[in-house]
């Protein structure tokens, strides 16, 4: 088939229209009819399959014969153009309608002036495009841009929507939802007690030394080196022996997500055959997470549905039957979505398997200080594993604690056997960073170098947080004794057992459907209730609601 081509035609007003398809052999089809101002009526034949088609317009006097040629009358005028095939047209011979061929997936040309022959019947309205583009068009060449476009709509044609995210689907439903009454417990981000987002006098003092005093030119590709040596002393301790070995392989990262994508790439790169242990249950991205990096999964015990605690005795046979050298994904605090974290002593005994199977511990810290206030308590997993001597890997996020949700601030840590492993790991890290953002952005972690490593502002922010991580934990007392005083037969214990933002609640999937349908309360179907959206003005009212599916 030749390339298409489209050429204005001079005709007079007055005229009969001639559809010829055209291919290498010359003409396989034509028909013609005749109507005032050039129109078209219905004696049109629409060809379905796509190709070449010479729509010729040739004066009244000079009515087309019926005879086969691939060459126009000395008379007529001609023009050659693409017409995409559309579904909706039937061809129409003989009075009788056929449908046509499954159509190709065509770029339509864009045609202005066919807006005069839209009296034609809807099945004509390609037909209608062609002959305006005759009389209206200046001439035209479609580009290769165009063929393009036209390929590719048909290369992507299988391409199914995507399942809605879980999370962000509800926020969508609550947003969508006109009840005054309305509740959001599903959303992942802090609220004050009014249920507004709530940006920290600390961050807004360091934007204000931001703002006008520092460039925004690109960072290295390991990020900010203050915010990457505040973050370490954070997870590892201020006075930590690792981080003055310089033991420790660090970048920025895209918050707790990109850190952990970071490692999955690292550990799918240089150790192929390992496979990553997650806890069931996990923040629903762990496993999408691991799955895009390739590294094979596996899951071990946590939760206990029905003390809605700690499966300890599960969590330890799995780790000891897990082969020797495995990788284990760890919720340093406030685990997501069930808000239950081993003791300390249990800690301990964690470690001490993990040092007898030569397991590596990978991690993710989403929520430090933001779970009980203290970031030294927070991190207490992680230094009982240092203290241990296990080598160990940390994703560090500050959209909870500092919340800098949109900002992505995060770092990667792993520790390393010695300073010399511990730069040929770094140089790693960049590298797998380099092709997918090249480097992170700067703003954020302007905001965290700063706090952190000012005195007076961490001072603040340590003050903050606690604030933040108070008004969660009086929320869930308050939420537990509402329940309580409506006479609920059911034991609400775990709902200030657990800790952090969410409260794993035990609800059913059908529960929650109740909930929001008969309560306009949105949360996830799992169960799990973000404590942030629980407010002094909405607790009432959602324990009286969860007491009326749950009784």
């Amino acid at each position: 088939m030749r390339a298409p081509m489209v050429r204005r035609s001079r005709a007079c007003s007055a005229a009969t229209f001639l559809l010829e398809q055209r291919d290498k052999s010359g003409i396989r089809g034509r028909s013609a009819a005749n109507g005032p101002n050039g129109s078209l009526d219905s004696r049109w034949l629409l060809l379905a399959s796509p190709g070449l088609f010479c729509l010729r317009q040739v004066p009244r006097a000079a009515e087309p014969s019926d005879r086969s040629s691939s060459e126009p009358s000395q008379q007529s005028k001609s023009s050659l153009l693409y017409l995409p095939p559309a579904s909706s047209v039937l061809s129409k011979t003989s009075g009788a309608e056929t449908k046509p061929q499954k159509p190709t997936a065509f770029l339509p040309l864009p045609l202005p002036g066919a807006a005069q022959l839209l009296h034609l019947r809807p099945g004509m309205a390609a037909l209608s495009r062609a002959a305006s583009c005759l009389t209206r068009r200046p001439q035209m060449q479609p580009s290769r841009l165009q063929a393009a476009r036209a390929m590719a709509s048909s290369l992507f044609g299988h391409v199914e929507p995507a399942p809605k995210d879980p999370i962000l689907g509800v926020t969508e439903a609550f947003l969508a939802d006109p009840s005054p009454d309305k509740v959001n417990v599903g959303v992942g981000a802090y609220r004050d007690d009014n249920g507004k987002p709530l940006v920290l006098d600390c961050v807004r003092e360091a934007e204000r030394r931001i703002a006008g005093n520092l460039n925004m030119e690109y960072l290295p590709m390991g990020g900010s080196i203050k915010t990457i040596e505040e973050s370490l002393k954070l997870a590892y301790g201020e006075d930590s022996e690792h981080i003055k070995d310089k033991r420790i392989a660090a970048v920025q990262a895209l918050s707790g997500t990109g850190a952990c994508r970071l490692f999955a790439d690292f550990q799918k790169r240089f150790l192929p055959d390992s496979q990553i242990y997650i806890p069931t249950p996990t923040w629903s991205n762990h496993h999408n997470i691991w799955r895009d990096a390739q590294v094979p999964q596996k899951t071990f015990t946590y939760y206990h549905p029905e003390t809605r605690g700690l499966d300890f005795a599960g969590l330890m046979n799995d780790i000891k039957n897990a082969p020797d050298g495995s990788f284990f994904l760890l919720h340093a605090c406030a685990h997501n979505p069930t808000g239950v974290d081993p003791t300390e002593e249990q800690w301990r005994e964690i470690s001490h398997q993990f040092k007898v199977k030569k397991h590596f511990p990978f991690f993710d810290m989403a929520y430090q200080g933001f779970a009980s206030g203290d970031p030294e308590r927070d991190a207490k997993a992680i230094r009982i594993f240092l203290e241990d001597g296990h080598q160990i890997g940390c994703a560090q996020s500050y959209a909870k604690n500092m919340g800098l949700y949109g900002q992505r601030v995060g770092c990667l840590s792993i520790l390393c056997e010695d300073e010399m492993q511990a730069v040929s790991v770094k140089s790693q890290l960049q590298q797998i960073a380099r092709p997918m953002y090249s480097n992170p952005p700067v703003h954020g972690a302007l905001v965290v170098s700063i706090i952190l490593s000012d005195p007076e502002l961490k001072s603040l922010w340590l003050k903050e947080v606690k604030g933040m991580a108070d008004r969660i934990i009086g929320m869930r007392t308050a939420l537990k004794e509402n329940l309580e005083k409506l006479g609920s037969s059911l034991s609400w214990e775990h709902i200030t057992n657990q800790i952090g933002m969410f409260c794993y609640s035990g609800m059913t999937p059908e529960q929650v459907d109740r909930l929001t349908n008969e309560f306009h309360i949105y949360m996830t179907r799992n169960g799990r209730i973000s404590m942030a959206g629980v407010t002094t003005g909405n607790v009432a009212y959602l324990a009286n609601a969860i007491h009326e599916v749950t009784k």
